[in-house]
């Protein structure tokens, strides 16, 4: 089954993030786009007025959301006294198909100017003509449906321009208050991933097994409960990936310092947000082919990587072969490596002793399960290198990676 949605419910975009579903994401919009300037602003005459003569004077047309069926009758009547130049009508979902299909005909041919009308709207619709929206009682919405809401309009090359009224802000709840201020930072095209995680953190990631689309996981907190779900799922991953050895290792974090620089520069990525999420992917890489496929997106969507990015993933994949052959710290320097296996590695004393003696001294035995191995002058000038070289060690030490 593929799903494709602007906004992910949080509990689908968590499990997307735990790994339980797989997740791609595009951002790219099409060619001409122009992003939507978003406005929040007290409900009043004068900004409707404002907002619709605006867009009436350059031949456009505007929706005029308000989601109460009982009193869109009257709203109508309201904005006729307050842009009498507008020739304006409403639509709801409890008309009948034909009398909504007339109206919503008569607004493509641009037989009426202001279409008032409940959220029906909000998907589905293409009207490239129509290029303000004006959402009343904005903070009664949540924050998937605004964002797909706006996105009824800048469906062509004219900017398009969205007005969240409030009715008072003063009395406005803090979460309403946190979903209006996301929405109007996040006005850039392709901007819904990044609102689906904002969406996430302020209403909970949802029970993973139970009915419930949004919500904290109260019993352990939501950080524990990521944690152990997390680790459940790579655990499982693993085990079906692999022979199961390297699945004992997964609690070891190693401690790396193997003196390369490694980074994203802000000149490569300058956006703080999506430098921040591609750390956090490459610090989640359990293995080289998930670190390849991880390299070619970052290149398909930002360019050729810079020098600094590529050995960053190589340091990434050398910390993978670390942890799947149970080493906990390795240092490099002045062409020595240093590494110190997990108490728990066992490894056959008579397969050390014999890599020991082929080495030709370049290989030494040290206390607390460390090894001391003097590779060949110059010949480790990035990450990748050591990493081959460490690999060939290990596999002769006989650790099943």
């Amino acid at each position: 089954v593929l799903t494709l949605t602007a906004t992910p419910i949080p509990r689908t975009l968590h499990m997307s993030l735990l790994g339980i579903r797989d997740l791609s994401v595009i951002e790219t919009p099409p060619n001409d786009r122009q992003a939507i300037r978003t406005y929040i602003s007290p409900y009043s005459d004068a900004v409707v007025r404002e907002a619709v003569m605006r867009e009436l004077s350059r031949g456009g047309q505007v929706f005029y959301i308000h989601n109460r069926v009982q009193t869109i009758a009257a709203v109508v009547d309201e904005l006729r006294e307050i842009v009498p130049e507008a020739r304006i009508d409403f639509g709801h979902g409890q008309m009948k198909d034909k009398q909504l299909e007339e109206i919503m005909h008569r607004f493509v041919k641009h037989e009426i100017d202001v279409l008032v009308s409940t959220t029906i709207v909000e998907s589905g619709l293409d009207i490239p003509n129509a290029n303000t929206i004006i959402i009343r009682k904005a903070d009664h919405f949540g924050l998937a449906e605004l964002y797909q809401l706006r996105g009824r309009v800048g469906r062509s090359s004219r900017r398009a321009y969205a007005y969240f009224l409030v009715s008072d802000p003063k009395t406005m709840g803090e979460s309403a208050r946190k979903r209006l201020q996301v929405l109007q930072s996040l006005d850039d095209l392709g901007m819904g991933f990044r609102l689906a995680l904002q969406d996430m953190e302020i209403r909970g990631a949802g029970n993973l097994l139970g009915k419930d689309q949004s919500g904290d996981v109260n019993a352990v907190g939501f950080e524990m409960y990521s944690r152990i779900l997390r680790e459940t799922v790579q655990s499982i991953r693993d085990s079906q990936e692999t022979d199961g050895a390297s699945e004992r290792w997964e609690d070891i974090d190693p401690d790396v310092n193997i003196g390369f620089p490694a980074h994203i520069p802000p000149t490569y990525i300058p956006d703080v947000e999506e430098r921040l999420l591609l750390y956090q992917r490459l610090s989640e890489l359990r293995n080289d082919d998930r670190a390849m496929e991880l390299a070619d997106e970052i290149e398909d969507r930002f360019g050729a990587m810079p020098e600094e990015v590529s050995i960053l993933i190589e340091s990434m994949m050398f910390r993978g072969l670390l942890r799947r052959a149970g080493i906990v710290s390795a240092r490099f320097r002045d062409d020595v490596l240093t590494i110190h296996f997990d108490p728990r590695q066992e490894i056959q004393p008579q397969r050390v002793l014999r890599v020991v003696h082929e080495a030709n001294g370049r290989i030494r035995i040290l206390p607390n399960n460390a090894l001391r191995i003097t590779l060949e002058s110059g010949f480790v000038s990035r990450p990748a290198d050591l990493r081959k070289s460490l690999e060939v060690i290990v596999r002769a030490l006989g650790v099943p990676l």
